[in-house]
């Protein structure tokens, strides 16, 4: 959590904590800005078809946060059966052992564990421990836990009631995509699938698409809605709380949270990016003695927050129970129009790994230091042994030259560039 430099008093500014799926996205996520990331090991963990760490994974990824001033929480919140456990301890003892800053845990069991086996360790409580009430948020502390991530389905005034009514620290997701059952909990996949949605392992059915079938007229598909080609019923808009930072501060959250394990490092630096300079710009706001209630974000984090894909926004729960508008009936996602076009490597000379094709001649974005992108043209590209080239596939590391030259360019940042079909 951001605090006010020593004299000056306000509001605290949450911990922002960002998604980190395997090496990449973290250094991506702790370039924006990430004051903490959130990731899996190979095993426990609810993203089991991340990339994740191994042993060596893990150590790096604490070393190399940590060098930068960025706690490392691992997620170990799997719904464990019993063959789970066999190799539960030393896995938290090697994560002790690592320095990690917290453990995210859901089962009580896996909690009971790491309490007895590890008590340093920090304990983050899962968001599909379903904690929805004050009762609920105080048991847990009880039990030891010191943050609880809180149910998505919970609104602003319960939030508020909950803070009020206990010391432990509290999370709350504010972007990212959304299950939906109940806090995640789910077993469609499992039905559908075979894979376990609960041991980390979701197929993401919920953004199949769907037709209803009458049984004496089997092949013959009815459209739930206007879609000739089917509904995705289960398809939830993602969560996208943006707007209500100012409204989580005042409501004392001490961290918020981006979903995107399993997204690209594209899109978690681009949505990290934003959120961070969105919480720089209130801090801002709060240095000159305005509240936080009374703050609206300037149009600037609108325009960058629409460059992002998703399958559009919703507040979900947040003011009122959401409704068939916060769903995504007619499609899996909107069609992006900018896309990530490359991370950059180095700056002298500027090379970049490419993400998507890139050409001369095409108008590209730095997502920089600043909300508003800083624009220009691709003049020239060659590829690493200098040869010359008109274009660049996906994978391929190379040079770029710009028109006119980009004035600030950082290893690790992000180049975008608006699709010709948007």
């Amino acid at each position: 959590m951001t605090t006010f430099p020593a004299g000056q008093s306000g509001p605290r500014l949450p911990e922002l904590l960002a998604p980190a799926g395997n090496a990449e996205k973290l250094i991506t996520a702790v370039h924006y800005g990430a004051d903490a990331v959130y990731l899996g090991g190979k095993a426990f963990s609810l993203r089991a078809r991340a990339a994740n760490f191994d042993e060596d994974g893990l150590r790096w990824a604490v070393a190399y946060a940590h060098e930068r001033g960025v706690k490392v929480y691992v997620t170990v919140n799997i719904f464990a059966h019993n063959r789970d456990l066999e190799h539960l301890e030393p896995y938290l003892l090697l994560l002790r052992h690592i320095g990690i800053d917290g453990c995210i845990v859901g089962d009580p069991g896996i909690l009971a564990t790491a309490r007895r086996l590890v008590p340093e360790l920090s304990l983050h409580l899962s968001t599909q421990a379903n904690v929805t009430n004050t009762a609920s948020a105080r048991f847990w502390a009880e039990q030891g836990v010191r943050r609880l991530n809180l149910a998505r389905e919970l609104g602003l005034a319960e939030i508020r009631a909950i803070r009020a009514a206990t010391p432990i620290e509290l999370e709350v997701f504010v972007h990212g995509a959304l299950c939906i059952s109940y806090s995640g909990r789910c077993l469609l996949s499992q039905y559908l699938t075979g894979r376990n949605a609960n041991q980390g392992d979701c197929a993401h059915p919920c953004r199949y698409a769907y037709a209803v079938v009458e049984e004496k007229r089997p092949g013959q598909y009815f459209p739930v809605e206007e879609d000739q080609h089917g509904t995705y019923i289960f398809n939830s808009r993602d969560l996208c709380l943006l707007d209500r930072l100012p409204l989580l501060i005042d409501a004392g959250v001490d961290a918020v949270k981006i979903e995107g394990r399993m997204k690209s490092a594209g899109y978690v630096g681009a949505v990290v990016r934003l959120y961070r300079l969105a919480l720089d710009w209130i801090r801002e706001q709060l240095f000159s003695g305005q509240s936080p209630v009374s703050l609206v974000l300037p149009e600037a984090f609108h325009k960058e927050l629409s460059k992002i894909g998703t399958r559009g926004r919703t507040e979900n729960f947040f003011a009122a129970s959401p409704s068939s508008g916060d769903m995504l009936y007619d499609r899996m996602r909107f069609e992006q129009r900018f896309v990530p076009v490359g991370i950059i490597r180095a700056a002298t000379p500027f090379l970049i790994e490419t993400r998507h094709a890139i050409a001369v001649g095409d108008r590209v974005e730095y997502l920089g230091r600043t909300i508003e992108p800083e624009t220009a043209t691709v003049s020239a590209i060659r590829l690493e042994d200098g040869t010359p080239a008109q274009r660049a596939n996906p994978g391929r590391r190379v040079l770029l030259q710009t028109e006119p030259p980009l004035a600030t360019i950082e290893p690790h940042a992000l180049l975008r560039k608006q699709i010709e079909s948007a």
